[in-house]
């Protein structure tokens, strides 16, 4: 990779560091005491529009009845894989992309308990997957929120922490070979004794990401997190050096229905873990043209923080049957990965290993992933300079494998 062009990467994050930490008076005032929330909260009432790295533009009206925010992220990133191929015809990929371009809209209407979320990605152009996030939800209590639109299955940790937030460039290749990820629906969710039981219920279209069927099925999706220390928020690496012990376990058990499709894997539009990548797509001739597949996945994962060390592990089950022929396929993932800051929320390095197999019958399609990460941290997840180097190996037939190099460089800034 051209050093030239990490070192102008690594100048425009410096330089953006220099702005993203810029505070107003009011909140430098507050801060050392020289003034109460009261006098900060009647300062910010003559200016309608305030800013905070991470969280964009507000805009707030005078009744404080509706407020808006905008704001957005963008990953541009470096890729080189080295293929191992086993005919040697393989070229290696030297890929400059941005990765993601997001912009998102959000606040309340009419009271504060009703909030809404839009949310575009600007990478994905034209396509049907240029709508990520948009949805409504009404908070009755901390014990009870309505949630309805589109928005993220509740099923897998690292899946439901959003991109900005990762450890590792991308998510574990088990986590994308399982996820649901995007659907219409609609969730209930709530939490007791201050986070220390977290639960999310919800009933979707599942056609995945901005699809929808007409048929007589759903997808549902559960997940129950328990926090016994204190809650633990959906974020990678503990940024916060967190001075006491944070433990979270959680479950998850997502189920739907789906036709093999002719001219697609499954149906028109596939959800992730439906698709050639994933473990249920890739089995997809387990099953006839046309039959009706039954797919149940479970999942289970924990989280631990404490003074700048952060470990995170799920494990990843799938069972799928056919109605007609009776055909069936059972699948298992894991990957477990652990950082620590070398600096203080500065300097991170990070390990992980990852574990997919798409169908335990066979015994020459298991993919697994081990990496190495460092980040370096100019503002938290707002601005930071990322990479990865992984060895990606691969089973493609009983008595031959492949290992395959990559490196991965990504910048990021979110405002």
């Amino acid at each position: 990779m051209n050093k030239g062009i990490v070192a102008g990467i690594a100048l425009l994050a410096l330089l953006a560091a220099g702005t993203a930490g810029a505070r107003s008076l009011e909140d430098i005032l507050k801060d050392k005491g020289v003034i109460t929330e009261a006098d900060l909260k009647e300062a910010k009432q003559d200016k309608p529009v305030d800013y905070k790295p991470g969280k964009g533009f507000t805009f707030t009206s005078p009744d404080e009845k509706f407020q808006l925010a905008v704001g957005g992220r963008v990953q541009p990133r470096y890729t080189f894989t080295d293929y191992d191929a086993v005919s040697g015809t393989v070229q290696d990929v030297s890929e400059w992309r941005v990765r993601r371009a997001k912009l998102y809209f959000g606040g309340y209407v009419y009271s504060k308990d009703l909030t809404y979320r839009v949310q575009a990605a600007l990478e994905n152009g034209s396509s049907a997957k240029l709508l990520d996030d948009a949805y409504l939800n009404y908070r009755f209590s901390d014990a009870l929120q309505l949630q309805a639109g589109q928005f993220k299955i509740p099923f897998t940790r690292q899946e439901l922490i959003s991109d900005a937030m990762l450890q590792f460039v991308d998510r574990s290749n088990a986590v994308d070979s399982f996820k649901p990820s995007y659907d219409f629906g609609a969730m209930v969710s709530g939490k007791f004794g201050k986070g220390l039981l977290v639960y999310n219920a919800g009933i979707f279209g599942g056609a995945g990401q901005s699809a929808a069927r007409a048929t007589n099925t759903n997808a549902l999706a559960a997940r129950l997190v328990v926090n016994p220390l204190g809650e633990i928020g959906y974020s990678e690496a503990d940024l916060g050096q967190t001075a006491k012990p944070l433990l979270s376990m959680g479950g998850s058990y997502f189920r739907n229905s789906l036709k093999r499709s002719a001219t697609a894997v499954f149906e028109s539009v596939t959800p992730s873990y439906a698709a050639t990548t994933g473990w249920l797509g890739k089995g997809a001739t387990t099953f006839s043209t046309t039959e009706v597949v039954d797919i149940d996945q479970y999942g289970g994962d924990v989280a631990f923080l404490w003074k700048g060390f952060s470990f995170q592990a799920e494990y990843l089950e799938g069972r799928a049957e056919g109605k007609t022929t009776g055909g069936t396929l059972r699948a298992l993932g894991m990957y477990a990965q652990a950082g620590f800051f070398l600096i203080p929320k500065r300097l991170e390095a990070a390990v992980r290993y990852s574990y997919v197999d798409p169908n335990l019958i066979r015994t020459d399609d298991i993919q697994t992933e081990a990496q190495g990460a460092v980040s370096w941290y100019f503002y938290g997840h707002n601005l930071k300079l990322q990479a990865d180097y992984s060895n990606i190996h691969k089973q493609v037939s009983v008595n031959t494998s492949t290992d395959d190099k990559q490196v991965r460089v990504q910048a990021q800034v979110v405002f």
